[in-house]
């Protein structure tokens, strides 16, 4: 069983299904230690990253410029390039080589990662799969042709490429504080990215005979090298995506002339690359309150038609992102208006052809905007001047521009699902503008930083569009059914994204609904708020691990949140906190004597309540709160679900001696507890991780209370435990979880059944006992009691 060391002693974990049966290299399922705070598990603080998930006063990161000319030739597919980059070495060591990526040779025959996977033949296939079965195994002449690698100064110099990785070797080494100057030319074939796959490539049309290219991951790049992992060299094997370094760009873009481009950054030269009917639409939407078509349907359906052999350079420049992407196509419809973080204007665009108009002129653009506004709101403020959306049937994020999915029926009708998933897509991608694009997280290392953080601020944003805007991902109840699966399919969260088997669930849907958790559950939204923000603030554009938030999470809160880092992070178990019983009793008075035998009685079962998701709830009562739309009534999600846990009556008592002593009772302490109902639960934490446990009483007038019990009452005994409460009315029912906000897998054990009227146990006032003497029964006497639990 082979094992892998992230670097600094962060993790210890098995790659692929055995991470879940290890439990020796699991802290999360580490049973009677899930208190313990996570110490070694964690990074020792240094001069660069702090105990207190803060960058050191001595926190350094590298630097990269470039400066791309490309050519796009459309008839060949072949995108042509040479670049200079600038590269600054701000680390304390000495560098004698350097590490470039080269995505593109994820479709080379010859330089692709080669991390393969199993596969057997079903009896029946389509032939689309067959076709790239074929493909996947036939030699081709994809990926990255370096033409040309010298130094400023046009010295040839020395390089390796492994795979999908490309080592410069430093005729002399690069001293601290200095910096080296790399010229690069280089070609590849623009791949088919809707029959091989990828991130970036082409769609073609066959009906009009146009393309659309979707330009990514597509010139050589600085991987990131950082104090905790050295250089960032692992493999790109098409799902774990990238870190890179930050830096400037200036980018020239030659495409045939009937092409319309939206890139990273801003276009430096709109008045020489549109009409001039075009370029006043441009003006215009700079201080439109709709979004404004500079490009429009008829413009594009005409330039589908047109064909031409001129082209147009387009000039874009971006400062202190640390990727380029762009899109190229005749088909392209553009909208934009502007929207405003904290006074500071960002324009908000979307390109779309003819497939997708009836839905991204309608939402793509006010999407965007709303998006930038609201994690703005939960983070930082975007601090860019341009935010795109591209619909190009497939969803990828780069600075300031992202490529997603969503067309109509060809009579421009859509579905409800169609509509949604739009919308979720163009949330969740524009969202990664935050994640990781400025707050640089390793995704190839931690997806979750990445993905997690992401798709729980899209949860949010997607609560705020509408309120009943149907979430996939981020209410706790939609995580369970992974949570359940057996254990050999579960992985903890904190392993590598290419080992991961479930990785949806794992990557996006766990850490978003954790995050969530802590949220609603755990921290409460005032204390999670102020340090999520904190983290966004001290981590933007910059490098964060995983330590540096649950570090920062807890420094700004003053929550100890290691038990859930442990459990929800690094562990599989799930939550399955069960009800096991409940007695009830109500007091009676005695006078100096020893009282009699106390009974309990189990209590009959519940009905439960409608479910609704209490951040829906909370968002709905909250009155500071504006939604984007309406609620749409014949699109309604309510997620709510109807469940009966009626158990039959259970009569069964336990006796329990009481030899104390007693006085007599005043009247006034009479009357204090005359009218209190005690009533006993017991808990059984079946599933492992602890969390908080939360009760719904119903009482017997109709009216309803929910009561919190922080995860902590787990401390001392985590897998067993009863509590008394104190009602000052008669319960008619119990319910754990009523808002299913802590992923519990077993509603089913969750309820206890109508509580009958309860038994009388008799109450005295202690008379002073000598010290040392016992006044709670002897070891047999404590084992009868825990016979009914």
């Amino acid at each position: 069983m082979k094992k892998f060391l992230i670097p600094f002693g962060f993790l210890l974990f098995v790659v692929g299904k055995s991470n879940a049966q290890n439990t020796q290299n699991n802290p999360g399922s580490n049973h009677g230690n899930k208190f313990e705070q996570l110490g070694g598990i964690l990074p020792t603080p240094n001069e660069y990253r702090t105990a207190s998930g803060a960058p050191g006063p001595k926190y350094w990161q590298q630097r990269a410029d470039y400066d791309i000319k490309c050519d796009l030739d459309e008839s060949k597919l072949k995108l042509t390039g040479s670049e200079t980059i600038t590269y600054w070495n701000n680390s304390p060591d000495v560098l004698t080589y350097l590490w470039l990526q080269l995505d593109e040779n994820e479709h080379s025959s010859k330089n692709n990662a080669n991390y393969q996977d199993g596969s057997s033949m079903p009896d029946t296939t389509s032939s689309q799969q067959v076709s790239r079965y074929a493909a996947q195994n036939a030699p081709n002449n994809g990926g990255v042709n370096i033409t040309k690698l010298t130094d400023g100064l046009g010295a040839a110099m020395k390089y390796t490429i492994n795979k999908t990785m490309m080592r410069v070797e430093l005729p002399t080494p690069l001293k601290p504080g200095k910096q080296i100057v790399l010229k690069v030319d280089w070609n590849y074939f623009i791949s088919n990215r809707m029959k091989e796959g990828g991130r970036g490539g082409y769609e073609f049309f066959p009906e009009d005979g146009n393309y659309l290219f979707t330009i990514t991951q597509w010139y050589p790049r600085l991987c990131v090298y950082s104090d905790f992992q050295g250089w960032q060299n692992h493999q790109f094997t098409g799902r774990g995506e990238f870190a890179l370094t930050f830096g400037n760009f200036k980018v020239q873009m030659t495409v045939p002339a009937d092409h319309v481009v939206g890139g990273t950054g801003e276009c430096q030269n709109y008045q020489q690359v549109l009409s001039p009917a075009q370029f006043a639409r441009w003006q215009k939407a700079q201080t439109t309150k709709e979004p404004v078509e500079v490009v429009t349907l008829d413009e594009a359906k005409k330039s589908e038609l047109d064909k031409t052999a001129k082209t147009k350079t387009w000039i874009f420049k971006a400062d202190n992102v640390r990727d380029f992407a762009w899109g190229s196509s005749p088909k392209f419809v553009w909208d934009a208006m502007p929207a405003y973080v904290e006074g500071k204007k960002v324009m908000c665009m979307s390109f779309y052809g003819k497939e997708a108009y009836n839905l991204y002129r309608k939402f793509s653009t006010k999407a965007v905007a709303h998006t930038i506004k609201t994690y703005s709101k939960f983070t930082i403020p975007y601090p860019y001047p341009v935010a795109q959306s591209v619909e190009a049937s497939n969803g990828m994020e780069y600075p300031m521009i992202c490529f997603n999915y969503g067309r109509t029926e060809k009579d421009g009708t859509y579905s409800e699902a169609t509509k949604y998933g739009m919308l979720g897509v163009v949330i969740h991608e524009v969202g990664h503008n935050f994640f990781p694009m400025i707050v640089n997280s390793d995704e190839r290392q931690w997806t979750w930083m990445d993905e997690g953080l992401n798709t729980f601020v899209e949860y949010l944003t997607e609560e705020l569009y509408d309120n009943k805007f149907p979430s996939r991902r981020g209410p706790a109840f939609t995580i369970t059914d992974y949570m359940k699966l057996p254990k050999d399919q579960l992985e903890p969260i904190m392993t590598n994204s290419e080992n991961i088997v479930q990785f949806g669930p794992n990557a996006y849907s766990k850490p978003a609904t954790g995050l969530n958790i802590l949220r609603e559950t755990i921290m409460g939204r005032e204390l999670f708020d102020y340090a999520f923000k904190e983290y966004a603030r001290r981590w933007a554009f910059k490098h964060p691990t995983p330590a540096d938030f649950f570090r920062t999470m807890e420094d700004a809160s003053a929550e100890d949140l290691d038990w859930f880092w442990r459990g929800w992070f690094f562990g599989t178990d799930p939550c399955d906190i069960a009800l096991d019983s409940v007695k009830g009793f109500k007091p009676e008075f005695i006078t100096k004597s020893n009282g009699p035998a106390v009974v309990y009685k189990k209590l009959a079962g519940p009905q439960v309540n409608a479910f609704e998701d209490i951040s829906k709830v909370r968002n709905r009562d909250d009155k500071n709160i504006q939604f984007l739309t309406d609620a749409d009534t014949t699109l309604r999600d309510f997620y709510w679900k109807y469940d009966r846990g009626i158990e039959p009556y259970d009569s069964t008592s336990v006796a329990i001696p009481n030899n104390t002593t007693a006085a007599t009772l005043t009247d006034e302490e009479k009357k204090a507890i005359a009218d209190q109902n005690f009533y006993q639960l017991y808990f059984t934490n079946k599933g492992g991780l602890v969390m908080p446990i939360i009760i719904e009483w119903t009482y017997k007038d109709g009216t309803k209370e929910v009561e919190r019990i922080p995860a902590q009452v787990w401390r001392k005994s985590e897998t067993k435990l009863s509590k008394i409460f104190v009602k000052n009315k008669e319960v008619a029912s119990i319910k754990l979880d009523p808002m299913r906000e802590t992923a519990d897998i077993d509603e089913s054990n969750n309820s206890w059944p109508n509580v009958s009227t309860p038994s009388r146990f008799q109450v005295f006032k202690a008379a002073e006992q000598a010290r040392g003497q016992s006044t709670g029964g002897n070891p047999m006497q404590a084992a009868e009691k825990k016979k009914g639990f």
